[in-house]
């Protein structure tokens, strides 16, 4: 496969099959790597899960697949949660390109905030235990708007250095700006407005920290 647009009849109709078997409360997406990720989502069904439609952003996991910050994203029975707090079950798998680049993805998000709020009677369905949550946690942000994941990333690095941004050092905000270049951060365009702002540096710190970042790698 080359590109997604050359087996949308294919990929459609098997989202239509998944979709039909698991119920309305399942979502299917897929998502075209070769536009702006502020515009990924070229296919949905069930879309009122997440309250997403075509031309919506992917999500954090897509940037770190595209960064190359992970080699095989694949990811199955995951738990996340909307904004609105519907908690999902979540699968994702990736696309590649016969050069092996990440062109795509198709991900199933199954809304069992019911079956959570039923108790244990029914936890066995959502196939989540304590022990099992620590050993399969996955952080995702869902959002219509690519602008919350990348704030949802920035509060990340806030937490992974451990500092507020006044109190941080060269090496501290180093840090964070290494974190968000890992996780695909600059991935999403005009990131890195928003994150000079938030850093408190100018565009010529933010590329020297990056550079030195990378030269430590």
């Amino acid at each position: 496969m080359k590109r997604i647009k050359d087996e949308m009849d294919l990929l459609t109709r098997m989202m239509k099959a998944i979709a039909a078997q698991a119920g309305p409360d399942c979502e299917v997406v897929l998502h075209d790597y070769e536009d702006d990720y502020d515009h990924t989502i070229v296919a949905i069904e069930n879309g009122h899960v997440t309250g997403r439609k075509v031309g919506d952003c992917g999500t954090n996991l897509g940037l770190e697949v595209l960064r190359g910050t992970v080699s095989n994203g694949d990811k199955y029975n995951y738990m996340t949660q909307t904004r609105d707090g519907k908690m999902l079950k979540s699968s994702s798998i990736y696309i590649y390109d016969d050069d092996g680049q990440a062109i795509g993805a198709l991900c199933m998000n199954w809304d069992i905030t019911e079956y959570i709020n039923a108790g244990k009677a029914l936890q066995h369905i959502t196939d989540v235990s304590p022990d099992d949550a620590a050993d399969s946690e996955v952080k995702e942000v869902i959002s219509s708007n690519v602008n919350d994941i990348l704030d949802a990333m920035i509060h990340d690095s806030l937490n992974y250095v451990g500092k507020p941004v006044d109190k941080m050092s060269k090496e501290d905000k180093m840090k964070g700006l290494r974190y968000l270049d890992e996780k695909g951060a600059f991935l999403i365009k005009k990131s890195g407005e928003k994150v000079m702002e938030f850093y408190k540096i100018s565009k010529y710190t933010l590329y020297n920290y990056l550079d030195q970042s990378q030269a430590r790698t």
